[in-house]
């Protein structure tokens, strides 16, 4: 069924029933997600619904507001920045919108689907009530965004 409010091009497959180890997988290898325990993982795909687009669908769209994670399950999908430029494909175990994930601040890129997609979405308001209630996720995601910023500030002064 066509989700309520949704376009028609996006279709919610399955709600959020106890997804399988597939998606637990799918999380672990997110670099977000990588130092989480087995338990947290499990809960956070269990918070997860799988949905699907058509070709040519818009996922995310720079600029707008994010609210959602995404990991692709089947099919491509492209990512454009600014101006329509081509900044990268995405495939299968391929990941997206975790940025938005953590600060509900505007996209950064547009994804539009190149076949049909499923994917594993993973809205912003389950992922802040696992971290309200598992203080220790929020320190690994903590340590995890401090590591990158790290990263990133050895190679600006390289």
């Amino acid at each position: 069924a066509v989700g309520v409010g949704w376009p028609a091009d996006r279709i919610v497959a399955r709600e959020s029933d106890a997804m399988g180890k597939r998606e637990k997988e799918a999380l672990a290898r997110v670099p977000l997600f990588s130092g989480l325990s087995s338990r947290h993982l499990k809960r956070l795909a269990d918070s997860m619904q799988e949905v699907r687009y058509m070709e040519g669908a818009s996922v995310v769209k720079e600029g707008q507001e994010g609210d959602s994670f995404y990991v692709i399950v089947q099919g491509e999908a492209k990512v454009e920045g600014p101006g329509g430029t081509a900044v990268n494909r995405l495939l299968p175990g391929d990941f997206f919108g975790e940025i938005s994930l953590l600060d509900g601040g505007a996209r950064t890129a547009t994804v539009t689907t190149e076949t049909p997609v499923t994917m594993l979405e993973l809205k912003r308001t389950e992922f802040l009530r696992m971290v309200e209630e598992e203080p220790d996720v929020a320190v690994k995601l903590l340590s995890h965004t401090a590591s990158l910023l790290r990263h990133a500030e050895r190679s600006l002064a390289g």
